[in-house]
């Protein structure tokens, strides 16, 4: 790519990350909100200069790189879209079915993605201990608890699920075949490879993510809170001015970081 500002477009910009994106890219000096994919009405004043639409057609044809934080239907309809206007992406949508994620990877093999289910660098940085801390400590029982504000529309949520499988893989284990979320009635013992993901919903709570390891004895508990949405708009913001210089494929935050 030159050096030249890059054209960002936001698919989902009037919601409340897509406010701080736009908020977040109006001060960045390589990157600027361009086009804004919007089917409602805005809250809050656009930047001067910036580009509304409700085509996809069009939000590909100016943006060089495009980043989503909706709904799975609507990163469905976005990728479809992407198929013919072949263009780099941020998606940070969670709650994907696996057709949804098998269109992820498909539009993949046209350009380059970058799909995280957390876009917090902090984040990044727990799931690496965690597959340390699930590889070292074998014996011990891995217990995840997620929680987030009232509004949060699936369950457990995306970065709890992408935890447990840095547990279970770090184990050799499928997260399928042994996760648990939820516990009730006369169950029976803890089975030895099971792995719990808990969800929580109340209040505000922008995100908090505790996964322990428990064994006789001890116990390690690894935290990660966040406490604004300015910290997924930061990262997603990161992430985009990256993966415009990478070849097609299917990319993580993990990735952008180097870890």
């Amino acid at each position: 790519m030159s050096k030249e500002i890059l054209r960002a477009g936001i698919h989902g910009s009037t919601g409340r990350v897509g406010h701080l994106l736009i908020e977040n890219l109006k001060n960045d000096e390589e990157i600027k909100p361009y086009m804004l994919h919007a089917i409602d009405e805005f809250t809050f004043e656009v930047p001067k200069n910036t580009k509304i639409t409700e085509s996809y057609e069009e939000l590909f044809k100016d943006s060089d790189v495009v980043i989503d934080f909706t709904i799975a239907f609507a990163t469905e309809t976005l990728l479809e879209s992407a198929l013919e206007n072949p263009t780099p992406l941020v998606i940070g949508t969670t709650g994907l079915t696996l057709h949804q994620q098998n269109l992820l990877e498909e539009a993949s093999n046209l350009m380059p993605i970058l799909y995280s289910t957390n876009m917090s660098l902090g984040v990044a940085v727990l799931n690496k201990l965690v597959s340390l801390a699930s590889k070292t400590l074998s014996d011990f029982d891995i217990e995840i608890v997620e929680q987030h504000h009232r509004y949060k529309k699936d369950a457990p949520s995306g970065t709890a699920m992408t935890l447990g499988e840095s547990a279970a893989k770090a184990r050799g284990l499928e997260l399928e075949k042994v996760r648990v979320s939820g516990r009730n009635g006369l169950i029976g013992e803890r089975s030895k490879d099971e792995i719990a993901i808990m969800a929580l919903r109340g209040g505000d709570i922008v995100g908090r993510h505790t996964v322990g390891f428990y064994n006789d004895g001890e116990f390690i508990e690894l935290n990660h809170t966040a406490t604004s949405r300015d910290t997924f708009a930061k990262g997603a913001i990161k992430a985009a001015k990256w993966i415009v210089n990478q070849k097609n494929g299917l990319y993580t935050i993990n990735d952008c970081l180097g870890l």
